[in-house]
């Protein structure tokens, strides 16, 4: 008995579907909590900037596929060495990578870690010129180019009378509670944060002073499924398309011109 013309093309299309997909490579990007990148991918939420590029790499090619793997600051490190990841995003090199193999990938992409105070009668720009006495709210796990990026917490709390937290949120609002003098927060979540909270905008005084300009770098296995010639060639597709500038741009977070 023939099958209908119709019949034989859709199973042509279907098989030649799943070969396609099965034929895909996949590429582990480590998730760890860093917003508004990545929003506590442990708990299995679908939220932050790296899921929106996840999707944008997905869409402007078919070679690989790209998916998330949950992993953490302090973990982060020990996942690449071992292959349970492919790939670590949004990092740069003087973060602790200097004894983990890998390959950098420059994604053209900048924010910046900035102070803020609680907004005084004659307070201003000098306020954030010494730390030294003043009582800091750090995010735990963070490299801070203040302290020479030494992110162990006990040197931090004792050489910077720094309390550590796990939420940007909690640090912003001890500020303005008189519990801590100083946050040091990612200007792309400080902006997302105010557009939350626009009641309490002008109580803050955000510092001119930048602690340090996060230059982001993809950090990739020596051995990974994908080159950094072919995931820089990914990125670039998607400056040159717009994808990044409309991921990042609302955030404040610059995209600078792919070679």
């Amino acid at each position: 008995m023939f099958k209908p013309l119709w019949a034989l093309l859709l199973g042509t299309l279907l098989a030649a579907t799943t070969a396609s997909a099965q034929a895909q490579q996949e590429v582990r990007i480590g998730a760890a909590h860093f917003p508004p990148y990545t929003i506590r991918p442990e708990r299995g939420e679908d939220t932050g900037l790296l899921p929106e590029l996840a999707e944008a790499l997905n869409k402007v090619q078919s070679r690989y596929h790209f998916v998330l793997v949950p992993t953490s600051i302090p973990r982060r490190f020990q996942d690449l060495k071992q292959a349970r990841t492919d790939m670590a995003i949004f990092e740069n090199p003087d973060w602790g990578w200097k004894d983990v193999p890998h390959v950098n990938v420059d994604m053209g992409l900048e924010d910046a870690e900035v102070f803020v105070a609680h907004r005084e009668p004659g307070r201003d720009q000098s306020y954030f010129a010494n730390l030294a006495g003043k009582r800091l709210a750090l995010f735990s796990g963070y490299h801070y180019a203040f302290a020479n990026f030494n992110a162990d917490p006990e040197v931090l709390a004792s050489d910077w009378n720094a309390t550590l937290t796990y939420s940007h949120d909690s640090n912003l609002q001890m500020v303005l509670r008189g519990r801590t003098d100083i946050a040091l927060v990612t200007r792309s979540y400080l902006y997302d944060y105010l557009r939350r909270n626009p009641e309490v905008a002008g109580d803050y005084l955000v510092s001119d002073r930048v602690d340090q300009v996060y230059h982001h770098y993809a950090l990739l296995r020596p051995d990974a499924p994908i080159t950094a010639e072919q995931f820089a060639g990914y990125l670039k597709l998607l400056g040159e398309n717009g994808e990044l500038g409309r991921i990042f741009n609302p955030y404040r977070i610059s995209v600078l011109k792919h070679p």
